[in-house]
């Protein structure tokens, strides 16, 4: 991949001054993880700000009873929040990032992070509006698990999985972990929409039958 100015591709960065844009690709570094590589993880105190140039982490954390959930994806073009968080606080990391495809990543060092939010305006609001925007997210998810019925969040989960496609290359132990539920429950709804005709399943793999039926299920409440 060709980075070229990389402050290009963030809209915080994109809107500072050049002066600043500039010093940002001396001082920067790009680093690059092959897919399923862990980018960080538990007991890790930051001490760098991470940008998503290419692919996509997956944040996750697991129980004591060794559950795990998908607390939020970071995508290409966006700063991994937790880590900001973290690193504000100086504390560990309590969940993981993992690069579920191949990622390149620019990697901020503290003080040039703590220069910029000091000095310059535009890249707080920016690192601040991504925080927030994640809290949102992570409240909506805490919500879900609490309150939102499994088969609705299911159906919206295996439709967003499958993107275009028509077939997931998942187990059901990787969706519960998605959805933050067991895997026994994840079989049992799905075993549910089998019988429905929604879906047909193989050995790790998951082919939507009736998307109109799954989107249906998906707006219901």
């Amino acid at each position: 991949m060709k980075t070229g100015d990389w402050t290009e591709q963030f809209q915080g960065t994109r809107s500072l001054p050049r002066a600043v844009r500039d010093r940002l690709l001396k001082v920067a570094q790009i680093r690059r993880y092959p897919k399923g590589r862990q980018v960080f993880g538990p007991q890790n105190i930051p001490d760098s700000l991470l940008f998503l140039l290419e692919g996509t982490i997956r944040v996750s954390q697991t129980s004591g009873n060794g559950r795990d959930i998908v607390l939020y994806r970071v995508d290409a073009g966006e700063s991994c929040v937790l880590t900001t968080a973290c690193m504000l606080a100086e504390e560990a990391y309590n969940a993981e990032g993992l690069a579920e495809t191949d990622i390149s990543l620019v990697v901020l060092s503290r003080p040039a992070f703590d220069a910029l939010v000091a000095g310059e305006a535009t890249f707080r609001n920016f690192v601040f509006a991504a925080y927030s925007r994640r809290l949102i997210d992570l409240l909506r998810v805490v919500d879900d698990v609490a309150f939102g019925r499994i088969d609705v969040r299911l159906a919206e989960r295996l439709l967003a999985l499958a993107g275009g496609d028509r077939e997931i290359a998942a187990t059901h132990a990787q969706i519960a972990s998605e959805l933050g539920t067991a895997r026994e429950v994840v079989s049992r709804v799905l075993h549910d929409f089998h019988k429905r005709g929604f879906i047909m399943q193989s050995r790790g793999r998951i082919e939507i039958l009736d998307k109109p039926a799954l989107q249906s299920l998906a707006a219901s409440t």
